[in-house]
C-alpha cells in the first residue's frame, strides 16, 4: 500500500471528511514559493502555507540553524530548565512588541487558549471574579474549546459546537475599509462594556484584519478608541495577531498601525518562517508582576513542547532573516501589485468585493458555492490557492519571484472569468 492510499484510508485532513470528499494532491518537495507535487506538477504557492512561510521555502538559513541546534539538543522539558535559544527569542519579541513577559507555546490555538486564562488569572489576582471575554462578530481564534468559543458563535467554522462552549459576548465589528467610519461598531462595544463590565475580563480582537472570519480589512483607529473604553472600564485587551503578526500588514505587527499596543498578546504562524510549530503570548509586566505577586503565584499552563530549541532557534533565525531585509519595501511592492491588477474583478458580476492590504490579496464573491471550482482551476494552471466560502484570495511569501506573483494574480482573475462564462 502506498502513501496515497494510506492516506485515503486513515488521514483525516483539516475541515475535510475521511475518505476526504475533496481533492487531496500529493506533494514530493517544496523550494522557494514552489510546490511540487508527485504527478510532477509544480505549483506557485499563493498560500504562504497558511500565512506561515513568509521566506518561502527551504531557506538555507533557517535550515542552518534547524541543523545546528539539533546536533546541540533537539528538545528538553522547560519545566524547571532553560536554553540559550529561548532566552534569545524572548528577548527579540520583547524587543519587537515592547511587552516585557513571554510565555513559548506550540501552536496559534494554544496561545489564545493561555491568553485568555491569563486574562482570566490577572482578573482573580485582583480581586474579581471575572470569566467572560469580549469578542468581534466574525472572529476567529483557532479550534481549541476555549478559542472556539470567542469565534463567531453564528457565522464561524464552530458554529456546531455551540452548546458544549462557554458563553461569551459579541460586538459589532467595524465596518470594512481602512479609512471606514466605525462609529456603529464603538457604540455597541461601549454598550456592551456598561452592560457586562463587571464580568469581562477581557476584549479579544484580530487587529486591522479579521481573518477567517471574513478576511476583513477595517480602521486601524478602531483599535484605539476601543483601547480607551477597555482602559476606562478595567478590561484588558487582547491582541490575536497569530495570523497578521511578522509583516503581513506592511507593519511588522498589526497593531503598529496605530499608537497603541495590547495588553496580551498572541503570535504564531510566521513566527518559525512556516518551519516549524510554535507561537508565542506576550503580556505586560503589569500582568504578570500582579498573578506572580499574588497568592496564585504562577501561570498555569505548561505544554510538553513548550520552548522546544529546535522551533526556538529556527524562529530567531527567521527574525534575523527578516529585520536584516528590506521587507517591508517588497511587501509593500506586493500590495500596490495587488491593488492594482485585482481591481478589475470589481467590474464582476459575481464578485461583492476586492480589498488588499500587505501580501493579503481577497476578492469576495456574492456567493459560496464556487470554491471547489475555483480551486481545481487554479490547480490545473500551477497555482497553490485554497479558496472558501465567498473568499478567494491570497498571502504570499515576502520575497516571491514578479513572474510568480503576476501567475497568482492571472490566475485569479482568469478563475473569475472562467465562472461567468460557466455562468
Amino acid at each position: 500500500m502506498n502513501y496515497i492510499e494510506i492516506d485515503k484510508n486513515h488521514l483525516w485532513h483539516p475541515y475535510n471528511s475521511l475518505p476526504s470528499k475533496s481533492p487531496i494532491w500529493a506533494v514530493k518537495k517544496t523550494k522557494k514559493s514552489k510546490i511540487y507535487l508527485e504527478d510532477g506538477t509544480v505549483l506557485v504557492d499563493g498560500m504562504s502555507s497558511w500565512w506561515s512561510a513568509i521566506h518561502g521555502y527551504n531557506n538555507k538559513k533557517i535550515y542552518k540553524a534547524l541543523k545546528t541546534q539539533a546536533k546541540i539538543m533537539p528538545h528538553i522539558m522547560f519545566g524547571g530548565l532553560t536554553h540559550k535559544p529561548a532566552s534569545i527569542l524572548a528577548k527579540k519579541l520583547v524587543d519587537l512588541t515592547q511587552l516585557n513577559s513571554v510565555f513559548l507555546c506550540d501552536s496559534g490555538s494554544v496561545s489564545v487558549e493561555v491568553a485568555l486564562k491569563t486574562a482570566i488569572l490577572y482578573q482573580k489576582a485582583k480581586g474579581r471574579e471575572k470569566y467572560k471575554f469580549l469578542a468581534l462578530e466574525n472572529s476567529y481564534h483557532g479550534d481549541t474549546l476555549g478559542a472556539m468559543s470567542v469565534c463567531d458563535p453564528n457565522n464561524s467554522m464552530h458554529s456546531l459546537y455551540g452548546d458544549y462552549l462557554s458563553e461569551n459576548i459579541f460586538v459589532k465589528a467595524p465596518n470594512l475599509g481602512i479609512k471606514a467610519d466605525f462609529d456603529e461598531a464603538l457604540k455597541d462595544l461601549e454598550e456592551k462594556l456598561i452592560k457586562h463590565h463587571k464580568d469581562i475580563a477581557g476584549f479579544i480582537l484580530e487587529p486591522v484584519v479579521q481573518g477567517a472570519g471574513g478576511m476583513r480589512i477595517y480602521n486601524p483607529e478602531y483599535l484605539e478608541k476601543a483601547k480607551e473604553l477597555c482602559l476606562k472600564y478595567d478590561i484588558l485587551t487582547i491582541f490575536d495577531e497569530i495570523a497578521t503578526g511578522f509583516g503581513h500588514t506592511g507593519k511588522m505587527f498589526a497593531f503598529n498601525h496605530t499608537n497603541i499596543k495590547p495588553d496580551i498578546l498572541t503570535i504564531g504562524k510566521g513566527l518559525t518562517g512556516g518551519t516549524l510549530t510554535m507561537a508565542a503570548m506576550l503580556t505586560t509586566k503589569d500582568i504578570s508582576d500582579v498573578i506572580s505577586s499574588s497568592s496564585i503565584g504562577v501561570l498555569m499552563h505548561g505544554p510538553t513542547f513548550m520552548a522546544n530549541p529546535l522551533a526556538c532557534s529556527v524562529a530567531n533565525a527567521s527574525i534575523d532573516l527578516l529585520l536584516n531585509s528590506s521587507w517591508q519595501k517588497r511587501v509593500l511592492k506586493i500590495e500596490k501589485y495587488f491593488k492594482k491588477k485585482l481591481e478589475i474583478l470589481k467590474t464582476s458580476s459575481l464578485v461583492k468585493d476586492v480589498r488588499c492590504i500587505g501580501v493579503i490579496g481577497v476578492v469576495e464573491l456574492k456567493d459560496d458555492t464556487n470554491a471547489a471550482k475555483l480551486q481545481e482551476f487554479c490547480v490545473e494552471n500551477k497555482v497553490w490557492l485554497r479558496p472558501f466560502g465567498k473568499l478567494f484570495y491570497s498571502i504570499v511569501a515576502y520575497n516571491i519571484g514578479k513572474k510568480e506573483l503576476k501567475k497568482i494574480i492571472n490566475t485569479m482573475i482568469n478563475a473569475i472569468e472562467y465562472l461567468e462564462k460557466e455562468k
